[in-house]
């Protein structure tokens, strides 16, 4: 019993150093200003329109792609997955990548420096191929606050002349699926201006990641193709982020939501939300705009995130929103459809993560045809998921509502 004063003080501090170093951060430039300046000036000057987009919500398809526009490429392959996992998908992709590299194009990759700190001898396989590495921010011992942000983002650039962005990292089980179910994203091909907008996001992590003078490098021109038109799509890519943008992405989902007047249809593995967003979506569902939100049935990892995400439903669904679980496997697509015109698709989830501690990319785009592809996708998973009855939801056993409380505490609400 002696120990036990001693046991509680130990975990006592550690609560604080956890909570500090998730705590709201201040904004930090990503570059500095000439940097940036110099890597923003290299993009053609364009408008939102001229885009064609494909959509893919299942792993193996996009992979093909990627393939595909990685086979053909004749100058260079820009890649950056917040996990890039070694698989037989991973070393598949990374053979071609040096295949290509052998053949004099450029290939660089970039991956999230906390995530795959055990990934290290597949990466330095792939160096000493030919391909160029860097991890985004490895961690310091003892953990720094800055550690806590991490490079959220999903971006391929092929030759200026295609990018992909999405909820999809590569790894096997994106695939294959969890022994309970399939693995559910969503990803997409852009062909148009807004390719060079990716590339500017993925040259800013890059130089962020690598020596100043690699900025001067990569505002060569030969990286941004001059725009055409390849489509009828308006698209706007913005990235948020603690280190450069700031919350653009929440700003602008909370603007969705408040400007809505109809629907606004969620899908997300998580539903742990900034005060911003939460009082966003109850705020539409109260006004009578139908907010549904479709989420998996539990986590593909860990117990604590599913808990936290337990511990707002009750909030949500008192507002009105309609909340479903996905009956078929482990929902993981990122997107929002809103009133048969607004569509958002990218890497960031409903959380505070997301939202505040992540860099992230979303492409945000107004057009009805588009929509309408993105609601038949969202009626496709509704038609296999299951909406939480209120009622029966508020009869949980109290020892549940107590974990997922706790859960809530480490979610880091600001």
């Amino acid at each position: 019993m002696n120990g036990w004063p001693i046991v509680l003080c130990i975990l006592a501090l550690l609560a604080v150093y956890v909570a500090w170093l998730a705590g709201k951060p201040g904004q930090e430039p990503l570059l500095d200003q000439a940097t940036e300046k110099l890597l923003r000036e290299a993009v053609p000057e364009h408008g939102p329109d001229g885009n064609s987009i494909e959509i893919f919500t299942g792993f193996n398809p996009m992979v093909e792609a990627i393939e595909k526009d990685v086979s053909e490429a004749s100058s260079y392959v820009h890649i950056l997955f917040f996990k890039y996992e070694d698989d037989p998908v991973g070393r598949r992709l990374a053979a071609l990548l040096a295949a290509k590299a052998a053949e004099g194009v450029e290939v660089r990759l970039m991956v999230d420096g906390a995530v795959n700190t055990g990934r290290r001898r597949l990466y330095a396989d792939m160096r000493a191929m030919g391909i160029e590495v860097r991890e985004f921010r490895p961690l310091h011992v003892p953990l720094r606050k800055s550690d806590n942000y991490r490079n959220h983002r999903k971006i391929v650039v092929v030759d200026g002349k295609s990018a992909y962005i999405g909820g999809m990292n590569i790894a096997e089980r994106y695939g294959t699926g969890l022994d309970w179910g399939c693995w559910r994203d969503t990803q997409i091909r852009i062909s148009g201006p807004a390719v060079a907008d990716c590339e500017l996001a993925f040259a800013m992590d890059w130089t962020h990641a690598g020596a100043p003078g690699s900025a001067v490098e990569l505002a060569s021109p030969k990286y941004y193709a001059e725009p055409s038109v390849e489509g009828p799509y308006n698209v706007e890519i913005l990235c948020s982020g603690p280190i450069g943008e700031g919350p653009v992405i929440m700003d602008r989902i909370c603007s969705m939501l408040d400007s809505a007047r109809d629907y606004a249809w969620f899908e997300s593995p998580y539903l742990i939300p900034t005060p911003e967003i939460k009082a966003a979506l109850c705020g539409a569902a109260r006004r009578g705009v139908d907010v549904r939100l479709i989420i998996p049935p539990r986590g593909d990892r860990g117990v604590l995130t599913p808990l936290a995400t337990k511990a707002y439903i009750q909030e949500v669904l008192d507002a009105g929103v309609r909340v479903a679980t996905y009956d078929k496997g482990y929902m993981h697509s990122k997107t929002i459809v809103c009133d048969d015109r607004l569509v958002t698709v990218g890497s960031t989830n409903i959380d505070v993560r997301s939202y505040i501690l992540d860099l992230e990319i979303n492409a945000f785009i107004d057009n009805a045809d588009f929509a309408s592809r993105m609601k038949k996708a969202f009626l496709d998973d509704e038609s296999v998921s299951t909406y939480i009855d209120p009622a029966t939801w508020k009869k949980r056993p109290l020892y549940e509502k107590i974990a997922e409380g706790f859960a809530k505490i480490f979610s880091f609400e600001f």
